[in-house]
């Protein structure tokens, strides 16, 4: 057991782990982030670690599974306070698995109470009267109506999150959370009086959430996206700190392995294109019919030659068109692990030929690249944009510096931008 860990983070998604270690880090926490759940003691000297499972879109009844074998690892190290963390545009379906795995957590830790907010202002994700917000528009507005696995089609986050769960589901409104710590306290209070179980919180701005953060201290779970990170450092009498975030030189060739297929990372493609830099697309009915493997080794037989001069990028990034074209043929779930399985077997082509500074997007590819790679461990660095940070994992000659950006996070100019800041 660590004297030093106070919060124990299990996230959803690959990228979401990642996103929430960096938002720690720049509170001032030293953070690792765990690939699965660990199967030996913690050995780092860290205030937080984030357990990255992969566990959005399988079964409630395996998220869940996988949810508690976590919670029991973070508890064995004497975690304090237990953060569960989801995407900031709260994707799910009706079924789950936010709901039951928040449900599972409560019964676990014997709490009768936790909070939900995706919001991430720095992200444009806001909470207000209960609805997210997606930048100017409400979520089922912004893209995310059409995303291929978890389709958002209500921003109403009561409702979502009242569709999921036996608890009744209640608001702290923004009113509430502007008046700051002791007003929240009282109305938790009044709502658990009326029986209410998981609490959603408004907030539309960073000070809103650092108004949160006081009132959740002593709060065995909290369920939130990466936001509401930024003011619970604070309960532990830490401060930000460049010491928090700093990692080996960087050194190796540079490459990006796109999988996403949002709008950002649309717009994040085409920008490295116009810029002069090799680009390769995977096309997704070009992995059927068992051409997987000669796919990957035309990709890396192009991209070998290349690397000397800079970062290449390799993207299955398409239209939701092309995307759902795939899926008609296929199946959503077979479609994307056999875009997932090519990609990985692509980013771990690219480290054997001497990458050592990757940046991959879209929080599935991310898992299976991860995966496909065997890192178990990652060390969290500094910023690129708001939830996206440089990451190192040990390892031979120097480990991998990598970057896990979520599909609607970043820049127009990211994918140039990422190795810029880690130069």
């Amino acid at each position: 057991m660590t004297k030093t860990l106070k919060l124990g983070c299990i996230a959803d998604d690959f990228t979401g782990a990642t996103d929430l270690a960096n938002n720690l880090v720049r509170s001032g926490m030293r953070v690792v982030q765990t690939i699965g759940v660990p199967t030996s003691p913690l050995a780092a000297d860290v205030h937080a670690v984030v357990v990255a499972l992969k566990s959005r879109t399988i079964s409630a009844a395996e998220a869940i599974a996988q949810s508690l074998d976590a919670l029991k690892w973070l508890q064995a190290q004497g975690a304090q306070q237990i953060y569960f963390k989801y995407c900031s545009t709260f994707d799910s379906t009706p079924e789950g698995n936010i709901g039951p795995v928040t449900e599972a957590l409560m019964d676990a830790l014997g709490t009768d109470f936790t909070i939900a907010t995706p919001a991430f202002p720095d992200n444009g994700r806001t909470v207000f009267k209960g609805y997210l917000f997606a930048g100017n528009v409400l979520l089922n507005e912004s893209g995310m109506q059409n995303h291929p696995l978890t389709p958002m089609t209500d921003a109403n986050l009561v409702r979502v999150m009242q569709a999921q769960t036996k608890r009744k589901v209640g608001l702290i409104d923004y009113k509430t959370v502007a008046q700051g710590e002791a007003a929240i306290r009282e109305r938790i209070a009044t709502l658990r009086a009326e029986g209410v179980g998981v609490a959603v919180v408004d907030a539309t701005s960073n000070e809103d959430l650092h108004r949160l953060g006081p009132a959740l201290k002593g709060m065995p779970l909290v369920t939130a996206g990466s936001g509401v990170a930024i003011g619970l450092p604070a309960n532990f009498g830490l401060k930000p700190s460049e010491q928090a975030s700093h990692l080996p030189a960087a050194t190796g060739l540079q490459a990006v392995v796109s999988g996403s297929c949002s709008l950002a990372t649309n717009a994040q493609v085409a920008h490295f294109k116009a810029t002069g830099r090799p680009a390769l697309a995977i096309a997704p009915a070009s992995l059927m019919r068992g051409q997987s493997d000669a796919v990957v080794q035309q990709v890396l037989a192009w991209a070998a030659p290349l690397l000397k001069d800079g970062p290449v990028l390799v993207y299955s990034t398409a239209e939701p068109e092309a995307v759902k074209a795939v899926q008609a043929q296929l199946g959503v779930a077979e479609a994307g692990a056999l875009v997932e399985h090519a990609l990985a077997a692509v980013a771990h082509g690219l480290v054997g030929l001497g990458v050592q500074q990757l940046v991959v997007a879209g929080g599935e590819t991310s898992g299976a690249c991860v995966q496909a790679l065997g890192i178990a461990q990652l060390q969290i660095g500094p910023q690129i944009d708001p939830g996206v940070p440089w990451c190192h994992a040990p390892g031979d000659h120097g480990g991998v510096h990598i970057t896990l950006k979520s599909g609607n996070f970043g820049t127009e100019d990211f994918f140039t931008k990422a190795f810029t800041v880690l130069a």
